[in-house]
């Protein structure tokens, strides 16, 4: 029904982040220009669009030393067509700059080429201000 490596590369995904360990399969899943495009900038004048696998590694980085993480689950993955599937996150984290805590909900959006995910997207809703 679906492609056997895009459900290979969807499952991995899922279960390096239900691990914990995202990092360790950026250079196994993601094609070297990959592109990673947030729903809205994570902080004040940073990018919402990271371009290649060491923007999208930096990125990683930056989230690790913003927010602290407290819980976290993992939902999908769910398939689309040939080249694409999704992913439900939910987080409980604190800010570390604020120490304000909070519970997110996102959804990933992959898309797959040749074995590697070659774009990322995600959508959220905001946290209430």
């Amino acid at each position: 029904m679906f492609d056997s490596k895009l459900m290979e590369v969807a499952d991995t995904l899922v279960a390096n982040c239900r691990a914990g360990k995202e990092k360790e399969g950026l250079d196994a899943l993601y094609a070297p220009n990959a592109v990673s495009v947030e729903a809205a900038a994570m902080a004040e004048g940073a990018p919402r669009v990271f371009e290649g696998l060491d923007a999208i590694k930096a990125k990683h980085e930056q989230w690790r030393e913003m927010m602290e993480e407290h819980s976290s689950t993992t939902d999908g993955p769910f398939f689309h067509g040939e080249d694409k599937f999704g992913v439900i996150f939910e987080l409980d984290a604190t800010d570390r700059a604020s120490g304000q805590r909070m519970q997110m909900k996102e959804f990933g959006v992959y898309t797959v080429a040749d074995g590697k995910i070659v774009r990322e997207e995600f959508y959220y809703t905001p946290p209430p201000q």
